[in-house]
Parts: C-alpha cells; structure tokens; sequence
C-alpha cells in the first residue's frame, strides 16, 4: 500500500483516519500512493486564510512579497532533482519534467522580478490618472486596487502538478491573496512534495497556503464575495463549478481554463520546400509528443492548405516513425506516458469517435501491449472539414488531426469552429497574411503564434504559456484569464474609485496629486535622503530668459534647425507658433538648470523623463519659472537607494504652463537604513 498523503490546514499537516483511494504510477501502474480528506475541516482552512494568512500578507508591500517569492524560487530550484525524480512516476520525460517543474520554478522567480519593477512599494496600485470631478480641481477622482480580504482556492489539473499551482500561486501571493491548493488526485504526491519543501522552508507567511489532498468540493460551501475559485481541467466540471448554488449565492469569483481545441493553421503562401513548411511539420510532433500530449495548449487541429496535405502528412509521419515510448530513464525514449490507464482509454475512445469523419494514418486505436499508461502517437487525416468531429471532440493525448482548408477566410471560419481555444499558431512568410489570420482568429483566441523563418530563432513554441503573456481563452476554453505579467495580479485584487480632495488623494495612493499642499523649508530637496524626504517637498526655481541667441546656439550646436527655430518667416506662417520659438528640449534643459543642485549629494542620478508634453510655444525673451514637487518616493529591497518621482511644471512670465513632465531620480536611503 503506498503512503497516504497529507493535507497541510490550520498551520499543520493532516492525516485522513481512512485508508484512501488508490494512486497509480503512470510507469508501471503499480500502487505509489493513497488520497484522502476525509475528516478534514473545510471551514477552519477557509477561515484560517482569511483571519491568518491574508493579515500576514497584506502587512506587506509588493516588494516584500516578491522578496520572499523569489527566495522561495531559488529554494525550490536547489533541490528541484527530487522533484525530477518523482515526477517520472506521472509518465514524464526528464523534458516533460522540465516543463513542469523548471516552468512553474520560472513563474515564480518572474513574477518576483516583475512586482519589484512595476508595482510600487506599497500596498496600494494606482490605476490610471487622477480624474478632475469639479472646476477648481479640488473635487478628485482616483482609481486604486487593494488587496481583497479572501482566499484563492486553486483546483488544478493533473497535467501539470508543479506547474499548475506555482503558476496561479505567483499573481495570487503578490496580489496579497492567500491561497488553499486542491490538487488533481493522479499526481497529487508530486504537489505534495513540492508543497512539503515550501512549508519547511519557512519563507512564506503562515496561512498564505494550505493543501488539500482529496476532495475540494467542500471548500466551495465556506466560500463568499471576497474569494476566488482558479479551477483548471474539463469544462463539464468547470460547469458544474460555476454554477454551484454557493458560488453563485455569495457571489465567488470563478476563472476557469477548460478544454481547447488548439490550432495550428499552414499559411496558403508556404510551399513543401520552404523553411516554413519545416518548422508547421516539426512544431506539429513536438506538440504532439511533449507531455504525451497532455497539454491544454497541445496542437489538436492541424490546418493545411488542400493542396499540401499529402506532402504535410508524409513529413509528420517521417517524425512520429521516430519517437519511442517507454519509462523515462530507459535510453533512447523520446516520449513518455499518459497519467493513467483510464485517461489512456479515454483517448482512445476520442480518437475512435474521430474516425467517424477521420482516418487514422499513424498509430492505432487499440492501446500498446504491457503494463504502463503508454500510447504511441496518432495522427488523423479529416476527410470533412465541415463535420463536426474534429472541431468537438479533444483527445487529450498524442493526438493531433490534419484538416485541409480552400482559402483564408476559409480557414479564419473553421478555427472559429473550436467554440474557443487558449493558443493558435500560424505559420506563414507573409506579414500582411499574417495580419489578415491573426485579425481572424483574435476573438476566438487568448493567444495567437505567428511563426516564420525569423521568429523560430528564438520562439518559445505554440504550447508555451509565459508568465508576461495572457493564458486563458474564451468560450470553450473557459473564458478565464492567467499569467499575462502585472494584470494577472490585479486580476486577484479590488478596484475602487476613490473621491476626495487633492490632500485625501495623495494620503491614499502615497502619490503627491496637484493641488496638495507643498513643503519649501528653505532646504533644497536634492539635498534630502530618502528618510529626509517627503511627499510635497518642493523647491521653486527662476525666472530664466530665453534669448534668441540661446535658441540660435542650441540649434547650432545639437543640429536640430527645425524651421520653427531658424527660419522667422516659415516660422510666422506657421498657426501654432507665428515666429521664432525655443526647441522644446531648451526648455527642459534650461529648466534642469534652474532646479539641479550641482554639488555630490543624496541624488545618485536621474535616469529617465516620464509623461513629457510641450504646452505652450516659447518666444525670445519669454521668462522660464519651473516648480519640482516630490511625487512618489520608492525604496529599492537590496539596494541602498530608492526611486524618486517629481512633479515638474515650467510656466512663463504669464503664468501659462509650457512644459509638464515627471523627472525620475535615483536617491540614496538613509546609512543606517542601508546598512
């Protein structure tokens, strides 16, 4: 009998006091381990989330979370070679492994990196810019998103027991959302492993997860209006989920990535003897064959201009001759099992369904002699493509089926016909083609692949979700949205529209909003710390005249004599500017000049201009006043300085605002602080 797994709930691991059902190796199918919640208190893992983890997450900034996510990256990327080791007993190859384990390590280590350069320090994301509510600009509107005061219940799949749940782990953790993990039951001991070296490396705040092994359907009686279900699997079960009477009662959050019939679509320009004709055939087997095709992104619909389906299939047949199946660390296998013998005969029943308008031309729909869940590849030829089959039904296995197509809008049209999927790639060498299909297939995907001669250098493939890309798909495919860099977070977070005044507005979002009050205590702010600075301190600087040698000069020396600049009578005729005016550069350098304070001091370095926008036209012998206001103040984790962003206007003698732009600094921290 193999070992039973735990649940880890309430801050402890937990036992079922039953014998549990059964888990089998997908190598050998003997007996590797046993499942069961039985007994398990749903609500108090629920509750404990909240009252526990959450508080202990939302103590931190973005920047905190993403601290102890990536240190959590880099302990699981240490010891990963046990996840390897265990990981082959779900039918992997050590590449499959990779894709799981090193994929789902990556997320993580991405999403840390990602938190630390796009969110602030800080609890609180601003979202979009401040909204004038009145005429005097003393009535504001400010979109935010903070961090709800619930719990993510991942329920995943059992194609990817790493990767799965390190995937909707990462935006979740550094939305501040604690998560409870529910596992599917064929691979849950490799989740649960993985989940044992997190809990023992005490990085992550206690309640910020919880594990599940066994039935997660309980969970959803404790769920409300501040939680989140990610489920990821069949779109029976996503159904069923969705409309649960609790869910829908209490208002949960529900994203779901369900079944997708993934297309692959041969442009009508490639020929059998180009580069990309190559590269449509060789993506099709790698699909096909990576995780044993037990892929939600995996090329299930293959799309070939009529004309090359012969050439397409005798070239993916030359490919698939050469794949053998066996255990992973036998020499020479080039393709795992499937995770079971039952999802083996589910296959196969799809595949015999398929032929219903389909002939097999490699493989068999009869399962392999021998113990193991293993199924050589199959490839099928569609004979109909307007029938029904193959743009219903997805063996999720070695399966890929080649449909032929008569034009673009022809194939724009069966595409469609996959109710919506995750991911479609097309192959082509043309770009205007490209636009035409992508343009096509755009509202039916989450995400399209255009694939050619340049981008396979360094493409990442058809079936590679990426942490900064969207992963998700309409329709069929779930409707739901993951990964897709810093959205993903807010995804998982609330937005509210706050009203206030200019002085509510910078105390809530920690950014200085025009019309708050400012600080000038005679001391320059370039002179200030991090610690010393505040939000508001200011320093107003000039006039300065601007002299019609001084626009001569800067036209002389940088080359830019621009006829608005050089030329008096092309410049009078022009209606923007009726004569001579200062390059809009003069004026931000002439401004920098009136507010950089020269000598060696906390400012490190400015290292960018945000938001520039020239205002108003400035003439020879206009007088340049320019007010710098400290916006937002941002300490870098590991590092002794921090970011600062200040507000900067240039105004002339009329008071008329010429330039408005954001300057960005690099200041040091105070030296205790940075010790």
């Amino acid at each position: 009998m193999g070992r039973l797994l735990q649940s880890y709930v309430t801050g402890t691991w937990y036992s079922a006091p039953d014998e549990g059902s059964p888990v089998y190796s997908a190598v050998d199918g003997s007996e590797i381990a046993r499942i069961s919640a039985t007994g398990l208190d749903y609500s108090a893992a629920v509750q404990y989330a909240r009252t526990v983890g959450g508080p202990a997450l939302t103590s931190l900034t973005f920047h905190q979370r993403a601290v102890a996510l990536k240190q959590l990256g880099q302990t699981l990327l240490a010891g990963k070679q046990e996840f390897y080791e265990l990981s082959r007993a779900t039918g992997a190859t050590d590449q499959d492994s990779g894709i799981d384990i090193d994929g789902g390590i990556g997320t993580l280590l991405s999403y840390a990196s990602r938190a630390r350069r796009e969110l602030p320090d800080d609890t609180v994301v601003l979202d979009g810019a401040v909204e004038r509510l009145g005429k005097t600009g003393s009535f504001l509107g400010q979109h935010i998103y903070t961090s709800r005061r619930g719990v993510a219940v991942q329920i995943n799949a059992f194609n990817f027991p790493v990767w799965g749940f390190l995937e909707k782990l990462a935006p979740t953790f550094i939305a501040g959302l604690p998560t409870i993990v529910k596992p599917a039951g064929q691979t849950a001991y490799l989740t649960e492993l993985v989940f044992r070296r997190i809990i023992e490396s005490g990085l992550l705040p206690e309640g910020s997860m919880q594990l599940v092994c066994g039935s997660g359907q309980p969970l959803l009686e404790h769920l409300g209006g501040q939680d989140s279900i990610l489920f990821t699997g069949s779109a029976d079960t996503a159904r069923v989920l969705r409309t649960n009477p609790a869910v829908v009662a209490s208002g949960v959050r529900f994203s779901a990535e369900t079944d997708s019939l993934n297309a692959s679509i041969l442009g009508i320009d490639v020929t059998a003897r180009s580069a990309e004709f190559d590269l449509f055939v060789e993506q099709l087997v790698v699909e096909m064959t990576a995780k044993a095709g037990q892929k939600c992104t995996a090329i299930r619909r293959a799309f070939v201009p009529n004309v090359l389906m012969d050439d397409v299939i005798a070239a993916a047949k030359a490919r698939l001759q050469k794949i053998v199946t066996g255990p992973a660390d036998a020499q020479s296998i080039t393709m795992g099992a499937l995770v079971s013998v039952e999802q083996r005969d589910e296959v196969l029943k799809a595949v015999r369904a398929l032929t219903k308008s389909c002939e097999i031309v490699h493989g068999s729909a009869e399962p392999p002699i021998g113990p193991g869940a293993y199924l050589p590849p199959i490839l099928l030829r569609c004979h109909d493509s307007a029938a029904d089959e193959p743009h219903d039904i997805e063996p999720f296995g070695p399966v890929a089926t080649v449909i032929g197509y008569g034009d673009t809008g022809d194939v724009i049209e069966l595409a469609a016909r996959g109710h919506g999927s995750l991911v479609a790639s097309v192959i082509t060498g043309d770009p205007e083609l490209a636009r035409e299909i992508v343009l096509g297939l755009a509202p039916y995907h989450g995400r399209v692949l255009v694939l050619d001669n340049v981008t396979a250098k360094e493409s990442t493939g058809h079936g590679s979700p990426l942490p900064v890309l969207v992963h998700g798909g309409p329709g069929r495919a779930g409707g739901g949205e993951e990964l897709g860099g810093i959205r993903a977070v807010l995804h998982h977070m609330q937005r509210t529209a706050v009203q206030g005044s200019p002085q509510v507005l910078t105390a809530v979002g920690h950014r200085w909003v025009t019309g708050a009050s400012r600080t000038d205590g005679g001391v320059h702010p370039f002179r200030k710390d991090l610690g010393e600075l505040a939000l508001g301190d200011t320093i107003v600087s000039g006039p300065r005249r601007v002299t019609l040698d001084d626009i001569t000069h800067f036209a002389d020396f940088t080359g830019d004599t621009f006829y608005a600049h050089t030329d008096p009578a092309a410049a009078a005729a022009n209606p923007l500017f009726g004569g001579i005016v200062a390059h809009g550069y003069l004026v931000v350098s002439l401004a920098a000049g009136l507010f950089v304070d020269p000598a060696p001091g906390p400012v490190l370095a400015n290292f960018g201009v945000d938001n520039l926008r020239f205002l108003t036209p400035v003439k020879a012998d206009d007088e340049l006043t320019v007010v710098l206001t400290a916006k937002q103040i941002t300490p870098r984790s590991g590092a002794n300085y921090g970011e600062v962003r200040w507000d900067t206007v240039v105004t002339n003698q009329n008071d008329e605002a010429v330039a408005t732009y954001d300057v960005l600094t690099l200041v040091v921290k105070p030296q205790a602080e940075s010790a």
